[in-house]
């Protein structure tokens, strides 16, 4: 397949990214560069720069920078990029944390309450949404759905980064949707699975003992090297940079990863699931 080429489960781009990726692809031909000779002077992959160009995705502030330098671009990207809104289907208290995935060269996730989002289906997306109180508008729900599948392109868009999930057991024996919605979401799982760049774990039911016991939590590590940290609530979420609280919560999640089952114990689990 191409790499200008958008596959069929992809989101629907916006006007407003396919401005911007227009710009973008006029001036990168402007200065005479195929997206496969841009890749390497801007630390993208080819296929990153189609999906921008494409305006499948939202440009990170580090790939705007770097490509008004390459293309001599005059601010105008930066300008264009100023332009864009990814208010839409985003809560306002994640956009920041979502920003910083983009540019992630390692993202570690620990949940408890419900699948992830950049692991869930369309169909287990929908049944959150249907049922968030107060109640969500078509419109709302529809947009919270597209948001959510750009966000997933994380995960076949950036192969150099290395995702660790761990999820509690409970999280498939809730049934949440129903059993069709539930074999289609362990599926899903055990596909991105096989991925090298996913590792997956699974927090068996009985476990004597948990580190996790605090709630939900993300890690990250940026190109520079630093870790941060995402905590979330009913209604909130907090971006943690305190080097102390963030090497907590790093000493927390890897005896987690002691706790949990081996990844070919974890996919062991599923498989059974699956076929029950």
């Amino acid at each position: 397949m191409s790499s200008s080429t958008t596959s069929s489960n992809e989101p629907e781009p916006t006007d407003g990214l396919k401005a911007f990726g227009a710009v973008l692809k006029s001036f990168r031909k402007r200065a005479g560069y195929t997206q496969e000779s841009l890749a390497p002077e801007i630390g993208y992959s080819a296929h990153f720069i189609a999906s921008v160009e494409q305006g499948r995705r939202f440009p990170p502030p580090r790939f705007v920078d770097q490509c008004e330098v390459a293309l001599d671009a005059f601010g105008t990207l930066r300008l264009a990029a100023n332009q864009l809104s990814r208010q839409r289907g985003l809560a306002s208290w994640f956009r920041q944390w979502a920003q910083l995935e983009q540019e992630a060269v390692a993202l570690s996730t620990y949940e408890c309450r419900l699948i992830p989002g950049l692991l869930q289906t369309e169909a287990y997306a929908r049944t959150l949404f249907v049922n968030r109180l107060p109640p969500l508008g078509d419109e709302e729900i529809e947009a919270r759905l597209d948001a959510r599948a750009r966000r997933q392109l994380l995960l076949t868009e950036r192969p150099n980064t290395a995702y660790s999930f761990i999820l509690e057991e409970h999280l498939f024996l809730r049934g949440m949707g129903g059993h069709e919605v539930t074999m289609e979401l362990i599926d899903r799982v055990l596909g991105l699975a096989k991925r090298r760049n996913i590792e997956l774990q699974i927090m068996p039911v009985v476990r004597k003992s948990h580190a996790g016991l605090d709630g939900p939590m993300h890690l990250l590590e940026t190109p520079e090297n630093r870790w941060l940290a995402y905590a979330e609530g009913q209604e909130s979420g907090q971006l943690i940079s305190e080097s102390k609280v963030v090497s907590m919560l790093q000493m927390r999640y890897a005896r987690m990863r002691a706790q949990a089952l081996s990844f070919e114990d974890s996919v062991s689990l599923l498989e059974r699931m699956r076929g029950a």
